[in-house]
């Protein structure tokens, strides 16, 4: 079964996301635990936690069905000592934040050499950033996003992933989130059946289905191969309806959340629809 939703609104305090979610009829929903442009966030108090848990139950939303987003600010991967340090506890902040709302994923951007260091070394301080902050947790997943490749962001070829993955001690608590957007600009076409199957093969392969948690919705607004960034509606863009259509009848994209980005919140509702109507 497909599980759709959107990056919801918890203005206001993350209790209200859940019911944001119901809104637009969605079955699965992201959110930020706390302000995305500011490092820091007052702990989340014992009332908003227990009403978060309650409206989730009252929407009949799973737990695992709900894909936090952290903070724009962190870079994990940041060459500069003392900046990184601010991120990776950040990032640790972030998934405490998860796991006391009874939450399991966290995803994030895996993060930017800046021009100042090679791939592979911010690769490397990647990963012992992720390790340390699984070491301080107690169970939830840290689930790394595709990018688009813009700038210096890490993240934009499959082989990225794999080699913060293999690095992982603990490999039951780190998984991935395709983002449609992301990956067509990064260069990975999905818009024919054998594009699509070709991509997935090679994501297969490379990463493997096992470690895919969520999926990122997003038409595109630029070419393949661009390495730009730009979100787009469901079938307004350069990648078309397609993409969605083969996704959404793709067996190994059941029971995880699948959530859109796209541009225009007011029509969340009939894109959902229009998603669910594509299914077989």
């Amino acid at each position: 079964m497909k599980y759709v939703g959107a990056h919801v609104s918890s203005s206001g305090g993350v209790q209200n996301a859940p019911l944001n979610a119901q809104k637009i009829n969605a079955k699965a929903f992201a959110l930020f635990t706390k302000n995305q442009k500011r490092w820091y966030a007052k702990p989340l108090e014992e009332n908003t936690i227990k009403q978060f848990k309650e409206n989730l139950k009252k929407v009949d939303i799973k737990p695992e069905h709900v894909l936090p987003h952290d903070s724009y600010l962190i870079n994990i991967g940041n060459p500069d000592p003392e900046k990184r340090k601010k991120s990776v506890n950040a990032l640790l902040d972030e998934l405490k934040r998860v796991e006391k709302l009874g939450l399991f994923y966290l995803n994030f951007h895996p993060g930017s050499h800046l021009k100042q260091i090679s791939e592979t070394e911010c690769l490397d301080l990647i990963s012992d950033g992720i390790n340390y902050i699984l070491s301080q947790t107690d169970y939830a997943t840290l689930v790394i996003e595709t990018t688009a490749g813009q700038g210096t962001n890490l993240g934009y070829k499959f082989e990225h992933l794999q080699y913060i993955i293999n690095k992982v001690e603990n490999k039951k608590r780190i998984g991935v989130c395709i983002d449609t957007c992301h990956i067509f600009a990064a260069g990975y076409d999905l818009r024919t059946i054998d594009a699509y199957e070709n991509t997935m093969k090679q994501f297969d392969e490379i990463i493997g289905f096992d470690f895919l948690k969520g999926v990122h919705l997003n038409d595109a607004k630029v070419e393949l191969g661009s390495k730009k960034d730009r979100h787009h509606s469901i079938g307004k863009g350069t990648l078309g309806i397609e993409p969605f259509k083969f996704i959404m009848n793709d067996k190994r994209f059941d029971d995880i959340p699948l959530i859109l980005e796209t541009i225009e919140p007011e029509i969340w509702k009939e894109e959902i629809e229009l998603l669910y109507s594509l299914l077989n």
